[in-house]
């Protein structure tokens, strides 16, 4: 059985790990890979059709937690205990929930103290008991129903021995109330509660990304924008730990010295052994096996790869993961927030000129490909069929995605009609002609 510590407001958890509020997804389930001899069948829940509409969900069935991430920052929303009797609790370094104390209104009133009345829900019949940052539920039969309403109803007058009002009832045999369902999460409301900030405890010295806003001329990319935060010493004797922001430009035709000090070392370097598009390619039977490998810098937390060409060591290439659930790669990248403005001409015509009037549509990780389709006509393209496998895993259980060709962008749909990842490349140069 976990002992955990609850702090409200902020965290869940005990001397060697914890779950954050404002933690993003794939650090969670990272603890949770370390702890796999003690949390077991661990559940991730998600709209296969509706991502963005329903929040995502870490279930604990053995422990009787529920980690809630928000749908579209992914991070951790709030932590939800839904079965008191599997899991001890502290506050403080006492309990107030465990098998030998049980977590009856009389303790935790005299764990947390005085708080402001309770509310009822009549149709849940149960009665909440709000913290700031923190809530319990106790469950209220039908016919303490009208006593109850009451008790709220007059919760401005004289207050009774508890402030919250629910001592004041008489329970057959005197047996309490005990809880059945406590959630921590930022502010005063559970309802209107949203993902804090990533904290700074969850930086561990890496970047993360707030934006990445691709500049764009005629329909052609010129540069990447990135804005990221990072770790930063704050003023001060103590030399804090605090939030910096900084906004950095890469583009095509990019060293790796570039890239290492515009974005710092990547999580990891790939190296393609293959390359299974290139019977796409122009010419593809002319191209012969190279000794030399082109190679990726995988940013797994700014959700970007960036190809280098294996000759000249120059960018040649970007991918932007959006890691929705369902896709064969999710948790692989944190959600890469990019913004990709595309123009068309309100009139007939192919080539945009100067000063002509345009419409202009900006993509990003949350927009849907049929309104991309329809902005800009290619209604009736005919997708490449993009299928995922390994040699430990030879079937992909989500299935296959449907790559578009648009401009000199590559985009990766999945079935449910999302955006999983966008190739933004660089068009090959035409020699002149003299």
């Amino acid at each position: 059985m976990l002992d955990l510590e609850v702090q409200p407001e902020r965290s869940l958890g005990n001397e060697q790990w914890e779950f954050v509020l404002g933690m993003p997804f794939n650090q969670a389930v990272n603890v949770l890979k370390r702890q796999d001899r003690v949390i077991k069948g661990v559940q991730v829940w998600y709209s296969d059709q509706n991502p963005l509409q329903t929040d995502l969900v870490i279930n604990l069935a053995q422990e009787g937690i529920r980690l809630i991430f928000d749908s579209s920052s992914q991070r951790l929303k709030i932590i939800e205990v839904y079965h008191m009797n599997k899991i001890k609790l502290k506050y403080c370094g006492v309990h107030f929930n465990s098998p030998h104390v049980p977590p009856t209104i009389e303790q935790i009133d005299q764990s947390f103290g005085a708080t402001h009345p309770g509310v009822y829900d009549s149709e849940k019949q149960l009665f909440i008991l709000n913290f700031r940052g923190l809530s319990f539920s106790f469950p209220i039969e039908s016919k303490f129903e009208g006593d109850m309403i009451a008790i709220n109803y007059e919760s401005q007058s004289p207050k009774p021995r508890y402030a919250h009002g629910l001592g004041s009832l008489q329970f057959p045999n005197g047996a309490s109330p005990v809880v059945s369902k406590m959630c921590i999460y930022t502010g005063n409301s559970l309802t209107d509660t949203r993902a804090p900030p990533l904290p700074i405890i969850c930086y561990h010295g890496n970047c993360y990304l707030e934006n990445l806003d691709v500049i764009r001329e005629n329909n052609v990319t010129k540069s990447m924008k990135f804005t990221v935060v990072t770790e930063g010493i704050g003023p001060g004797k103590l030399a804090e730990l605090r939030k910096k922001t900084l906004e950095r430009e890469v583009s095509f035709g990019s060293s790796c010295q570039d890239i290492l000090s515009a974005l710092g070392c990547p999580n990891k370097v790939f190296y393609k052994a293959e390359d299974k598009m290139k019977i796409h390619s122009r010419d593809a039977h002319k191209l012969i096996h190279s000794k030399m490998s082109d190679y990726f810098y995988n940013y797994f937390t700014l959700g970007v790869d960036i190809l280098f060409d294996a000759k000249t060591n120059l960018v040649k290439k970007f991918i932007f993961h959006t890691n929705y659930p369902g896709h064969y790669n999710f948790h692989m990248y944190y959600r890469c927030d990019f913004r990709i403005p595309v123009t068309r001409l309100k009139t007939a015509g192919n080539l945009l000129q100067m000063g002509e009037d345009v419409d202009t549509l900006v993509i990003d990780s949350y927009s849907k490909w049929d309104k991309v389709q329809e902005f800009l006509k290619k209604l009736n393209e005919r997708p490449v069929v993009l299928n995922r496998s390994s040699s430990t895993n030879t079937t992909n259980p989500f299935g296959s995605t449907f790559c578009y060709g648009v401009q000199d962008m590559i985009f990766e749909v999945m079935q449910n009609g999302h955006i999983a990842a966008v190739t933004i490349y660089q068009p090959p140069q035409v020699p002149s002609v003299s």
